[in-house]
C-alpha cells in the first residue's frame, strides 16, 4: 500500500510541475493564505487515489474540507495531505515546495512520504522499516539522524518564508549557540534534519497538521535504533500546532505548547 502513496506523491507532483512552469496565477484564502491551480490539482489526484487505495481510512486536506473534532475523536486511523507544502516557495519558484501525506494511527504518524517535485527527491518513513531518501530513479538510501545536544553550537535549519528575525536571540535565551542557519521551504526542513544536515529545526509560530504530519514521520524514524521522541501530537480539536524544536535531546524544548 505504501509503496502506491509514495507513487501518488510523484504522481501529484509531476502535475504541480505543469503549472510551475507557466505563469501562476494565485488566489487568496480566507487565512490570507496563497492558493493556486496547482494545490488543487494535487489535491484532487491525492485524495482520489487514496479513496482507491485505501477507502475504509478517512482523509483530511488542506484543500479539503475539515470534519467536526465530534466526528474525527473517535478515529483510530487517518491520511492527512498538505498537496502542496510551501505554496510561497513555489510562486517564487525558488523549487523547495513538496508534496505531503502521511497516515496517523492512535495520535501517531507511523508512515510519511515528502516529495520535492522540482528536484525529483522523495522522502518516506515508516515506524516498521525506518526513513530514506530517493534521488530520481535510484535506489533508496536509509537515512539517520542523532538527537542535538545543546550544550554544543547547532546548525539550525529555518523557514525561508516564515523566519523570525530574531531566532537566534530566541534559542539563547533557551541555551542553544547556533553555529550556522540553513534556510529551507516546506517539510524540507524536517528532512533535512532526518538526514543530518542539519542538528535541528525550531518553529516558533503556528502551523497545521497537515504541514508536519509527513515530516515528523520522516524524521521519527531516522533514529538508528527506535524512534526519536517529537513534540508534536495529532487530531487535536482545531488541527494547529504550537511552537516546537525538532532534533534536540532536551524534554524541556519538546512541549508542543498547542494553541
Amino acid at each position: 500500500m505504501f509503496e502506491k502513496v509514495i507513487e501518488t506523491a510523484r504522481k501529484a507532483g509531476e502535475a504541480t510541475l505543469e503549472y510551475y512552469n507557466q505563469e501562476i496565477e494565485v488566489e487568496t484564502k480566507e487565512d490570507d493564505s496563497p492558493l493556486t491551480k496547482a494545490d488543487l490539482a494535487a489535491h484532487k489526484i491525492i485524495t482520489e487515489a487514496l479513496e482507491t487505495i485505501d477507502p475504509e481510512t478517512p482523509v483530511i486536506s488542506e484543500e479539503g474540507g475539515l470534519p467536526s473534532y465530534e466526528e474525527r475523536k473517535h478515529w483510530e486511523k487517518f491520511w492527512i495531505v498538505d498537496p502542496l507544502d510551501g505554496t510561497k516557495e513555489f510562486i517564487k519558484k525558488n523549487g523547495e515546495f513538496t508534496i505531503n501525506i502521511a497516515l496517523v494511527e492512535q495520535g501517531e504518524p507511523v508512515f510519511g512520504v515528502v516529495y520535492v517535485p522540482a528536484r525529483q527527491v522523495t522522502y518516506y518513513g515508516s515506524k516498521q522499516d525506518g526513513s530514506f531518501r530517493q534521488d530520481g530513479a535510484g535506489d533508496p538510501v536509509r537515512i539517520y539522524s542523532e538527537q542535538a545536544d545543546k550544550l554544543t553550537p547547532l546548525k539550525v535549519v529555518c523557514s525561508r518564508s516564515h523566519g523570525s528575525s530574531d531566532l537566534e536571540d530566541q534559542l539563547k535565551k533557551q541555551g542553544i549557540t547556533v553555529e550556522e542557519t540553513m534556510p529551507a521551504g516546506s517539510s524540507i526542513k524536517f528532512c533535512l534534519v532526518a538526514e543530518g544536515k542539519a542538528d535541528i529545526y525550531p518553529r516558533m509560530g503556528p502551523t497545521m497538521e497537515w504541514d508536519v504530519a509527513a515530516g515528523d514521520c520522516v524524521y521519527r524514524n531516522s533514529a538508528k535504533n527506535g524512534q526519536h521522541p517529537s513534540p508534536l501530537t495529532y487530531n487535536k480539536p482545531d488541527l494547529k500546532n504550537g511552537s516546537f524544536v525538532i532534533g534536540l535531546n532536551d524534554d524541556s524544548m519538546n512541549k508542543n505548547r498547542n494553541s
